[in-house]
C-alpha cells in the first residue's frame, strides 16, 4: 500500500482532487516501477483533460466530471490501496520483472482501465447523475477522444524508434494485437448491459467477473516477458 502524503495545495474541483492524488503516486512510486509508467501518462491526459475542462470545451460539464472521476477512482483504488480486480493483478504482479518493457506496462494499463473499469464508470456516473448510458454518449465519445490520446503519447515516449522496432521484434507483434477502437466499442457495449442488467445482481455479478476475467488474461499476454 502506497503511504501518500497531503498536498497543501487546494483542490477546487473533483478533478483537481484526482491529479493531486496522481501527482502524489508519482512522487512515491520508483521510475521503473510498472504501475508508475502507466501513472505518468495517464496524468499527462487528466491535466490535459482538466485544461479543456477549464476552457469550456465540454457542453455539459458535470457530466464530463463525474464520468472522468468515477472512471480515474477505479484506477486510484488499485493504485493506493493495492484493491486489484483481475484485470489489474498480471500488472502488479509484473510491475518490477526485468523482462518486461515500458511499453508493455503501459498498454496494459490502458487495457485494464478501458476495458474493464470504463464500462463500470459509466454505469457508475449514471447512478449519480440519475440518466442513462445514451445520455452520456458525447461524454463516453470525447473522453474516449482522450484515451486516444493517452495512446498516442505511450507510443510517442515508450515506443523504440523505427530504427530499433523490427518486424521480428516480439513487441511488435503484441502491439498489432491490441485495438484501442476495438476497446472502445467493447466497453460502450458491456456498459449498455451493465445498465441493461442492473435489476439482476446475480447476473449482473457474474457478467462482471467474466469481464474482469477476460480483461486480465489479455493484460497476461500483455505482460509477456520478452527477450532485449
Amino acid at each position: 500500500m502506497v503511504q501518500l502524503e497531503q498536498f497543501t495545495t487546494p483542490v477546487n474541483t473533483p478533478v483537481d482532487h484526482v491529479v493531486s492524488r496522481m501527482r502524489a503516486l508519482e512522487t512515491h512510486l520508483p521510475p521503473r516501477d510498472g504501475l508508475a509508467v502507466f501513472n505518468r501518462v495517464y496524468l499527462a491526459v487528466t491535466e490535459a483533460f482538466d485544461r479543456r475542462l477549464d476552457a469550456g470545451a465540454f457542453p455539459d460539464a458535470e457530466a464530463a466530471i463525474t464520468l472522468d472521476v468515477r472512471f480515474a477512482e477505479r484506477y486510484l483504488r488499485v493504485a493506493e490501496d493495492d484493491h486489484a480486480p483481475a484485470c489489474w493483478r498480471p500488472l502488479l504482479q509484473f510491475r518490477r520483472h526485468p523482462g518486461v518493457r515500458p511499453m508493455q506496462f503501459a498498454l496494459a494499463g490502458i487495457n485494464a482501465h478501458i476495458g474493464h473499469d470504463l464500462a463500470l464508470a459509466v454505469v457508475d456516473a449514471c447512478r449519480t447523475l440519475d440518466c442513462e448510458p445514451a445520455d452520456l454518449e458525447d461524454e463516453f465519445e470525447r473522453v474516449g477522444d482522450l484515451l486516444v490520446s493517452l495512446e498516442e503519447r505511450i507510443r510517442e515516449e515508450l515506443m523504440p524508434g523505427p530504427d530499433l522496432l523490427q518486424i521480428a521484434d516480439p513487441l511488435t507483434h503484441l502491439l498489432g494485437a491490441w485495438s484501442m477502437e476495438r476497446a472502445r466499442a467493447a466497453t460502450w457495449s458491456a456498459a449498455r448491459a451493465l445498465w441493461a442488467l442492473r435489476r439482476l445482481p446475480d447476473v449482473t455479478e457474474e457478467f462482471t467477473d467474466r469481464l474482469d476475467a477476460a480483461v486480465g488474461f489479455a493484460s497476461r499476454m500483455l505482460l509477456t516477458p520478452l527477450p532485449d
